[in-house]
């Protein structure tokens, strides 16, 4: 299962009437999500949005392989979720899915190097190519001259510039990322959807951004909004963005 690739015409990642229940104790049950449908495709930009309470983080659980749903279907390439071994899960994971969150996540003991090599201990890579693949990913990410600094060394905005990198180094298919600008100010939060929307343009790197922030959501190519739930929109909009910024190849 590589970062790229699929057959032709089936889309990178599908949610088919998605249900999610969780159960609260005794008799009482929350229906988080109540058959949400939709379609990702390689190279797509789409921003999830919703207020709290809306099912975003049921939803990005479960696209992101974290959760199985309860009932419907969530296919990457075509391959049903539920049908795959926990192994598997793993695999698509830390291959096919770069996650970037708003709180960083990143190993205060570790490099930034270090912590952006962290998804290839997994792979078959020695370390030797494990570390020249992380320095490229942060020279990408515009980080080569602090390669060696360690997350507390780091502004908010590098840092989650090393947890995009992070999400790079596998060079996924779909980076996921979910209210990447929750913990940065306004400038650095427009420069950090800036790299993001350049990795997307550049590469080809389908990119689904999760959000309540109306100015995020309007960034992205299209745009699916969540209620109680449901998708209650699902748009092609025109992006309210400026030029995105350029990432190394």
């Amino acid at each position: 299962m590589r970062g790229g690739g699929g057959a032709p015409g089936v889309p990178l990642l599908e949610a088919e009437a998605v249900e999610r229940t969780y159960r609260m104790g005794g008799d009482v049950e929350v229906r988080a999500l109540r058959g949400v449908s939709f379609r990702v495709d390689r190279g797509d930009y789409v921003a999830i949005v919703g207020t709290s309470g809306s099912g975003k983080s049921t939803l990005l659980n479960l696209i992101g392989a974290l959760d199985r749903p309860d009932g419907g279907h969530v296919r990457y390439d075509g391959r049903d979720v539920r049908e795959m071994s926990d192994t598997e899960l793993a695999e698509l994971r830390n291959v096919r899915i770069g996650f970037v969150f708003q709180s960083f996540h990143l190993l205060s003991r570790m490099t930034a190097r270090d912590n952006v090599a962290m998804p290839l201990v997994y792979r078959t890579s020695s370390p030797k190519e494990r570390r020249r693949r992380a320095t490229e990913a942060l020279e990408a990410v515009g980080l080569g001259d602090r390669v060696d600094h360690r997350p507390t060394e780091l502004s908010g905005g590098q840092q989650q510039r090393v947890a995009i990198a992070r999400a790079l180094v596998t060079e996924p298919a779909l980076i996921l990322a979910d209210e990447p600008t929750g913990n940065l100010d306004t400038r650095t939060g427009e420069e950090i959807m800036g790299l993001l929307e350049g990795i997307q343009a550049d590469r080809g790197t389908a990119l689904v951004v999760i959000t309540h922030e109306p100015e995020i959501a309007g960034r992205a190519g299209r745009r699916i909004e969540l209620r109680d739930g449901l998708v209650v929109a699902d748009a092609v909009q025109i992006p309210t963005r400026s030029t995105p910024a350029a990432v190394a190849p």
